[in-house]
């Protein structure tokens, strides 16, 4: 039976699809989806993968409204030979590719976000506002861990910022060795802290890579050995971080990693109320933020929040990057926004 060979020509054929004309290619996808299916049939007929296939692709189908009368795509080339080490030597640093092979479907995500006061945003779409001034760790699993630094907003103020990132990609097997990378107020390097731009000599080093998308202010770290994205920003005085992970990746930690902001937000003493007062007034605030984020969601208050708290402007910088970041990194585009 090679039902699990039509799922898999159908994720990889829907995996990148976006943009205005999604639906029609969604729907010739499906079709030879259908058509895969059917040729299979025969030798299918007792499998339980199959008649769940058949069950799934009537229901898409429906729901996107697809004609079964139209052009199906052309089957996708197969993919090479896996060399004699096997498929797992080939691929242990293409965590979705091998995931894809594994399971016969995509790996799912998590987003994780942390800017401004700094403003949380959880794997659980939880948004908390924190305190937290020093250290406190984002991220603690068996393949990352991130620390973020805070310092107050102003003298005086309860509100903070973050001033510093400590990124560290654990080794793991033959993809990369471990590597550390740091940025600071005014000092957001394309580069780790030896001075390297990817995972090192080991054979899938290139599965781990920095891309300066702006200088001095916007970094982007690829780690396609785990699946996984971070977006590092300055926005004014404070930086930002942001992460989409695979689900895998996100869940890998023990009962004694049990503080990271990404996974259970920040602490109950350590949460804020979203009411703004401060230095600027709110109606002032409202309008700037209301430019740049015009969603009056929980990236809109946070921006509020903030702006009227430090009398920053560019903390509106901030939020927008963040809700950017969301944009990009997360699976499901109804769970951008998140209101009160």
């Amino acid at each position: 039976c090679k039902i699990l060979r039509c799922n898999s020509e159908y994720v990889a054929a829907t995996l990148q699809l976006r943009g205005p004309e999604r639906g029609r290619a969604f729907c010739t996808a499906l079709r030879s989806y259908s058509l895969c299916a059917r040729r299979t049939a025969r030798t299918c007929r007792g499998d339980l993968a199959f008649h769940s296939a058949v069950h799934g692709i009537e229901d898409l189908m429906i729901q996107n409204n697809c004609s079964r009368e139209g052009p199906t795509a052309p089957p996708r080339p197969r993919p090479p030979a896996p060399n004699p080490r096997g498929f797992e030597s080939l691929d242990i640093c293409d965590y979705e590719r091998s995931f894809l092979h594994k399971h016969g479907r995509p790996p799912g995500f998590q987003h994780c976000a942390a800017f401004g006061d700094p403003h949380i945003r959880t794997f659980h779409h939880d948004f908390h506002t924190c305190r937290v001034e020093g250290s406190w760790p984002l991220l603690d699993n068996d393949y990352l861990f991130v620390q973020a630094t805070s310092s107050p907003v102003a003298e005086g103020s309860n509100a903070t910022v973050t001033s510093k990132l400590t990124i560290i990609f654990k080794n793991m097997k033959e993809c990369i060795d471990q590597k550390v990378y740091q940025a600071e107020l005014d000092n957001v390097p394309a580069a780790f802290q030896d001075g390297s731009v990817d995972g090192g000599a080991r054979p899938g080093g290139s599965s781990l890579a920095i891309r300066e998308r702006s200088p001095g202010r916007h970094v982007e770290i690829r780690a396609g050995y785990i699946g996984t994205t971070i977006a590092v920003r300055q926005a004014g005085r404070q930086l930002s971080f942001s992460i989409r992970a695979a689900d895998e990746v996100a869940r890998a930690f023990g009962a004694e990693q049990d503080l990271q902001l990404c996974v259970g937000g920040c602490p109950r003493s350590q949460r804020l109320s979203r009411s703004p007062r401060g230095r600027l007034a709110a109606d002032t605030a409202r309008a700037l933020c209301r430019e740049v984020l015009p969603v009056e969601d929980l990236y809109f208050q946070s921006c509020v929040f903030d702006v009227v708290t430090s009398g920053d402007a560019s903390f509106a910088v901030a939020a927008q990057g963040a809700l950017e970041d969301a944009r990009l990194f997360l699976p499901d585009a109804e769970q951008l926004h998140i209101f009160q």
